[in-house]
């Protein structure tokens, strides 16, 4: 009997090795989108996941978890299992909410040093945009009557210190304006509030919006980037019309940082394929944002830096229940 069980443990023991290096990825991944569908992360997120499940023969699944300007799913990201399996597709709010948490005294939704950024596949200046039948034709009409009305124009976000938020703050700080946040759980739930007249304006991607300014719904009065954007070739920038204001909404794939290394690897070939997929940038691309892909160690680079800039950006705007 004795050897019996000393026999069934050599067993297990020589098929531990075997079980321990089960191929990666054996099951689907879920990609979590930390906002509403039809914001530009999730814009992003469908086509670069379709083209991840290709490439690592395993259903790339995506969940839309919103909620506090894209925190709550970035913080379930963050202690999720770091076994390649729970992965993140942030947008630049990743580099402000920890900042804002140590703002309001609350405890962190998530620390810069959980998460590992993997790729990033966009980084836009968002736009300024009203509707179509808004009084405004210019920025200049909007700033001059922000000033005129203290706190009457009001504007949408995808929540406190989001990527709607921020810009906007930006602004007002730079131009001398005060107006009423309405903060939403989502980018699309804001444009629909701002299409239904609840709102003035917002400051979102130009994916977010492009469909609707061709079919003449919305207008776009400026943008906060340096350069002329391709997909609304005649808006001005903001520095153009006068406006010390620039901020640019990247979209980047995030992991659990404690994941194995050959498992990270895995995933960057996996974004670096689908960043390089025809079908991956003609969709994005007509969605209004270029591709701009950015590999492991410069986007690395990118988030540290922007990190330290949204740091001062969030001081400024000071704290927002």
């Amino acid at each position: 009997m004795h050897r019996r069980f000393a026999f069934a443990a050599l067993l297990l023991s020589l098929a531990a090795p075997a079980i321990a290096q089960a191929p990666y990825p054996s099951k689907s991944i879920t990609m979590v989108v930390p906002f509403p569908p039809g914001g530009l992360a999730d814009i992003v997120a469908r086509p670069v996941a379709e083209a991840m499940s290709r490439e690592l023969g395993q259903p790339v699944v995506i969940e839309n978890k919103g909620g506090a300007g894209g925190g709550i799913g970035m913080g379930q990201v963050a202690k999720a299992p770091a076994d390649g399996y729970t992965i993140l597709m942030a947008l630049s709010s990743f580099s402000v909410i920890p900042e804002a948490d140590a703002l309001l005294g609350r405890a962190p939704m998530y620390s810069f040093t959980e998460l590992r950024p993997i790729a990033r596949f966009t980084a836009d200046p968002t736009v300024l945009a009203v509707r179509a039948e808004a009084p405004w034709k210019t920025v200049k009409d909007f700033v001059e009557d922000a000033k005129k009305r203290p706190g009457a124009i009001n504007f949408g976000s995808s929540g406190n210190y989001g990527t709607m938020h921020v810009p906007m703050e930006i602004l007002a700080q730079n131009a001398g304006l005060k107006m009423t946040h309405v903060p939403f759980t989502g980018a699309a739930p804001a444009i629909v509030a701002l299409l239904g007249g609840q709102i003035d304006a917002v400051s979102t991607g130009p994916a977010t919006v492009l469909q609707h300014v061709k079919a003449g719904k919305i207008r776009v009065l400026a943008h906060w980037g340096n350069s002329r954007l391709d997909a609304l070739p005649d808006v001005p920038s903001l520095k153009d019309a006068g406006y010390n204001a620039e901020y640019a909404q990247w979209s980047g794939l995030f992991i659990p940082a404690a994941t194995p290394e050959p498992i990270a690897q895995r995933l960057r070939a996996a974004a670096h394929a689908a960043a390089m997929d025809g079908k991956v940038k003609e969709v994005i691309l007509n969605a209004g944002s270029p591709v701009l892909y950015q590999d492991t160690p410069d986007f690395e680079k990118y988030v540290q830096s922007d990190v330290r800039r949204m740091a001062d950006v969030v001081k400024k705007i000071g704290k927002v229940e």
